[in-house]
């Protein structure tokens, strides 16, 4: 009977992972709110009452399946400390499906003669569209996630996710963090005693929950009173937006508005079945060992249901598992985050808090993961890969550096084009930080896998790792030469970017031959030692 796992729904940590989950996906929300209305100029009501109810149900669904699933492994291992796999909202790909896509489409649709409404349809119907699409790509390729995960070392799987960690997760929130110091700064303190020092907090409450009210009254408190500058806005007024996210045919109409994106959406749905191989592995090294095959499924099928009930943003499973595996939560807070998420898409609360609360109460969790996350990249790996984990990172802090030179904030999308074609001296320097930063997560697994290789004195491995490099090269699959990251043909391209794709390409090519002629050099060497011997 003690081989029994517990059956309880909650754990005193699920609290602590329930508010972790909850805080990441609310501040993705958050962000594409932002973008869309704060940016773009969207209306709210398209955002709120179309977009987020089925995007909601897409991680309600996700959630209760990896529930499930973690209650199967429990009662399968007879451990009682397996944690569920989290699922949200992918950040990097809602991010550029906000800036990259949706935005830009709705000021054409708008420049193209539709009135404001009209172009907002469209744009939604594009969004389910595109996760329809993505969707059926991810379910296809889920089943064979297994095999790439079998063949990439763990450094690769790792490290790429914790690049994403580092610099998306982790450097942007902080960021947030840091725009209203007084208030963000308090609670990553806190979150930092609580969960990295492991410091006890009065009554025993989560340390999640202390950070975001002690962040929550501090904003609302010294804001009125001008103490934070311009870093306070007033709130929104409350308001009940009830909408189901029914299934419709509207994303059917949608299709033939993907055509001109499907070089960005394609890669976004790739992206996502690499990143669900690498945290499956993130969980195995933690000790919870997931059928990779239906981790793939499941984030697959819940992106289609999305998308096929007016969301417009992915879902994926999370890289922290580990993280919340830390804070001792197990299944019931996947249950919690699903039931939360999904019902406020229905009931509007979601879109409330969004309005609510501010990303500086929201980051320091994040922050919290993330250094968790790349932490693990180093403890699950042997040290004599630390340096192949270290060299993956710099394809993250790439595109970590073009999303935010790429803001239209920021930038203007003139400027940042004619700053990008400037090639009076050679490739730009803005066209080698964008360059390297698409198809990022590839990129950061053939750098890894490589080194990976040369370390283990494996050279002839290397050199074909990275002619596989080459080769996803010229098609744009990484180190994609247009700004936004589209995947092409190389021979379509105008002179200038198909010049840049054969000097990537190349390079790889380059070194993939020194590193074979080092390999046979070697060979000569151990067969003079043998004979001299």
């Amino acid at each position: 009977m003690n081989n029994i796992p517990s059956r309880r729904w909650l754990t005193p940590g699920d609290l602590n992972g329930f508010l972790g989950l909850v805080v990441d996906n609310l501040s993705i929300m958050a962000f594409l709110a932002t973008a869309l209305i704060g940016i773009f100029g969207f209306p709210a009501d398209i955002v709120f009452l179309h977009m987020f109810p089925g995007t909601a149900l897409g991680v309600l669904l996700g959630n209760l399946a990896y529930t499930a699933m973690a209650r199967k492994l429990a009662r399968q291992s007879g451990r009682e400390d397996v944690t569920a796999m989290p699922l949200g909202l992918d950040a990097p790909t809602s991010i550029g499906m906000a800036l990259l896509v949706l935005g830009p489409a709705f000021l054409h649709f708008k420049q193209s003669g539709m009135d404001e409404h009209a172009a907002a349809v469209a744009t939604w119907q594009l969004g389910m569209a595109s996760l329809v699409v993505m969707g059926v790509l991810k379910f296809v390729l889920s089943f064979f996630g297994a095999a790439v995960q079998r063949h990439v070392p763990r450094a690769g799987l790792l490290g790429s996710i914790a690049g994403i960690a580092l610099v998306l997760m982790g450097f942007l929130p902080l960021v947030e963090i840091l725009k209203v110091p007084v208030v963000g700064f308090a609670g990553l303190g806190v979150v930092l005693y609580a969960l990295v020092a492991r410091g006890r907090l009065p009554f025993g409450l989560p340390g999640v929950l202390v950070a975001f009210v002690i962040g929550a009254l501090l904003y609302y408190v010294l804001g009125p009173l001008g103490w934070l500058g311009t870093g306070y806005h007033a709130p929104a007024a409350w308001q009940w937006r009830f909408a189901l996210p029914l299934p419709t045919l509207q994303w059917m109409q949608g299709i033939a508005y993907t055509v001109p994106y499907l070089p960005l959406i394609l890669p976004f749905g790739l992206l996502m079945v690499v990143g669900g191989i690498n945290v499956t592995e993130s969980a195995r090294a933690a000790g919870d060992d997931y059928s990779t095959r239906d981790i793939l499924l499941v984030e697959a099928l819940a992106t289609l249901v999305a998308g096929f009930c007016g969301g417009v943003a992915q879902t994926t499973p999370y890289i922290g598992q580990p993280s919340y595996k830390a804070m001792g939560a197990r299944s019931g807070y996947t249950l919690l985050t699903g039931v939360v998420i999904g019902l406020g898409g229905v009931f509007g609360y979601l879109s409330n808090l969004v309005e609510l609360v501010p990303l500086s109460v929201l980051a320091p969790i994040l922050v919290f993961v993330a250094i968790g996350i790349t932490v693990q990249a180093f403890e699950a790996t042997p040290m004599r890969y630390a340096a192949a984990v270290v060299f993956s990172f710099f394809p993250a802090i790439a595109r970590m550096v073009t999303i935010k030179l790429s803001d239209p904030t920021y930038v203007s999308p003139e400027h940042f084009g004619a700053l990008f074609n400037d090639r009076a001296h050679g490739i730009s320097e803005l066209a080698v930080i964008t360059v390297l930063g698409n198809g990022f997560i590839i990129t950061s697994m053939i750098w890894a896998s490589f080194v990976v290789a040369l370390i283990d004195g494996k050279a002839a491995r290397g050199a074909l790792i990275l002619l596989l490099g080459g080769a996803l090269s010229l098609f744009g699959l990484i180190h994609s030469v247009e700004p936004a990251g589209g995947v092409y043909l190389p021979w379509l391209l105008d002179t200038g970017e198909r010049s840049l794709v054969w000097q990537f390409a190349g390079a790889y090519l380059v070194l993939a031959v020194v590193l074979l002629l080092l390999s046979l050099q070697r060979t000569d060497v151990n067969k003079m030692s043998k004979s001299s011997a």
